[in-house]
């Protein structure tokens, strides 16, 4: 890929972000002969502020050196940052040794031939293939490649729910299906005051985000038997299935009227904010969403999936979300290469795992790591089987970035418009269409 090309690609996704023992991939061995070396890691922001994340990273990085024998200078990129961060060290050469990216951005880097590729031996250095989940090793490039990066933190959507909001209506289990939790939903939007207003809603969402809306279009899409790209990379946006995906997002506000027309203005953590207010009773939201609740002193909430018709379409795919999170790559043009694979080892091994994804609210990538007490408890069981059996990956092509813009700007303008009007299908075979044709356009 022209580096012309990656620079049209854009970032629409910002993923809400003292250990010991932890053992080295390679060995003692080639640790001694590490001694003295010294790398550069850019580790993205994950927590609220990039002082946060140094009093969690730098310890952790003492005791790889202390090791390893092998020093790194640590620079804390914010999530805003990072992609043209990324670009820039791509067109001038001038990058770190290892660096964190969006997991749906994989295909997109691997394209320019940049990134290390992750080959049999490179996987046997950091420990082999077979500790990472599936699903997230699955997003780490194109099909049929060598990954170009490799799962650092986890994400997954679940269903969060309101449990005492549950209990005053007599509802005992979250919903099942998708037209069980839209049932739920209209019992629980009431005008609880009498004043004639719906001040609780039954479900929040974050329909002014663009972002979201690009994966609510891929996993109902899915859900339908859809695909935003047929099998030779094409878009293909306006498919009959994801004209019936969108029309079933849109109709939550629209038909169901489950979700308030405020909500088209919600982009980051509204939808949190109203499930621990209690005006709303369920919302989607990703593994993260456990630490903005965390904030808010809020902990009555069980996580169940995001449900699927009680009957699928015909070919649909029976999940609740994409498979998000945060990577880790090495730059090809490393002259550490060895010492920046024996730090990617390191932070995916289970103890670095463990401390890292305990303390930003997020899933381990690995399964071993899950057998600690930290995550001994059912929301996180819930969202990682979600990750584990429920999940697909985005797109793994290059033009994915793109895709995110475009589709989820169309489905956020949808949303403005359901909020103070009528959408029909026509409305969203065109808007698609438009992102489909601008698509093609950017060759």
């Amino acid at each position: 890929m022209r580096i012309g090309r990656i620079l049209a690609i854009s970032l629409s996704v910002a993923l809400s972000a003292g250990l010991v023992g932890c053992g080295d991939a390679d060995g003692d061995d080639e640790n001694a002969g590490s001694e003295g070396a010294r790398i550069t890691y850019w580790a993205v922001s994950m927590s609220s502020s990039i002082t946060d994340d140094e009093a969690v990273l730098e310890p952790l990085l003492e005791t790889f050196t202390e090791e390893t024998g092998v020093e790194v200078d640590l620079e804390v990129v914010p999530w805003a940052d990072l992609w043209n961060r990324i670009l820039t060290a791509v067109s001038s050469g001038q990058g770190p040794d290892v660096l964190n990216t969006g997991n749906t951005w994989s295909a997109s880097l691997q394209a320019t031939g940049e990134f290390l590729e992750f080959d049999d031996e490179a996987l046997e250095a950091i420990g082999g293939a077979g500790k990472f989940i599936e699903t997230s090793l699955a997003a780490t490039g194109a099909e049929g490649m060598p990954p170009a990066t490799i799962p650092l933190y986890g994400q997954a959507y679940g269903l969060y729910y309101n449990t005492e909001l549950f209990a005053e209506a007599g509802i005992d289990e979250p919903p099942s299906t998708w037209e069980e939790m839209v049932d739920i939903g209209q019992q629980l939007t009431q005008d609880t005051d009498g004043d004639g207003d719906t001040d609780q809603w039954g479900l929040s969402i974050l329909a002014g985000n663009g972002g979201v809306g690009s994966h609510f279009a891929f996993i109902l899409g899915r859900q339908h038997g859809g695909s935003l790209f047929d099998e030779s990379g094409n878009p293909q946006f306006d498919s009959d299935e994801q004209v019936a995906a969108v029309r079933r997002y849109l109709d939550l506000m629209v038909t169901d009227q489950v979700v308030s027309p405020s909500n088209a203005e919600f982009t980051m953590t509204e939808a949190a904010d109203q499930l621990a207010q209690g005006t709303a009773a369920m919302v989607f939201g990703q593994a993260s969403t456990r630490r903005t609740l965390a904030s808010l002193d809020f902990d009555d909430y069980g996580v169940a999936r995001i449900p699927s018709p009680a009957e699928l379409p015909e070919g649909g795919s029976d999940i609740g979300s994409m498979v998000a999170g945060t990577n880790i790559a090495v730059m090809d043009g490393s002259e550490h290469v060895d010492e920046a694979l024996q730090l990617v080892g390191f932070l995916t091994d289970v103890d670095a795992q463990v401390e890292l994804n305990r303390t930003y609210g997020t899933l381990p990538v690995i399964e071993e790591a899950y057998e600690h007490e930290a995550f001994d408890d059912h929301a996180i069981q819930t969202l990682s089987v979600n990750l584990r059996d429920h999940a697909e990956p985005f797109p793994q092509v290059p033009e994915v970035g793109q895709m995110e813009t475009l589709v989820g700007g169309a489905v956020k303008e949808l949303f403005a418009q359901a909020a103070t009007g009528t959408v029909t299908d026509e409305d969203i075979r065109s808007a698609l269409e438009e992102a489909d044709r601008q698509m093609e356009a950017a060759g």
